[in-house]
């Protein structure tokens, strides 16, 4: 099982109770693949820095989880299917990136 970041924009347009739901979606789309949920986070509606689809803002999320390297491209093949979403990056951790998203973690609990 590899460690794996997904970053992704929904479109501003959504109501909250719309997005809640696209983000339940994916995160059980991922949990029926075998993944397990490290961490969820919100970061609410940010400026974009160049307008994408005519829309000059965005709702941010992102899922750190552990799954095996499969789940991956069906993942992306429903972010590519699902006109919500603007822009998707996944990223493989390595040991690094992994202590690092740990820190973070432990930075965000801090603060709140």
């Amino acid at each position: 099982m590899n460690n794996y970041e997904t970053v992704f924009i929904l479109n501003p347009v959504l109501s909250d109770d719309q997005i809640k739901e696209t983000v339940k979606k994916y995160e059980d789309f991922l949990i029926s693949k075998g993944a397990k949920m490290i961490a969820k986070e919100d970061w609410g509606l940010k400026k974009l820095a160049y307008p994408i689809q005519n829309k000059k803002s965005g709702f941010y999320h992102l899922f750190e989880y552990q799954v095996n390297g499969e789940a991956i491209e069906p993942l992306e093949l429903e972010f590519r299917r699902d006109e919500r979403f603007m822009r998707y990056l996944t990223v493989k951790l390595d040991k690094h990136a992994i202590a690092w998203a740990e820190k973070r973690r432990e930075r965000n609990k801090q603060k709140a």
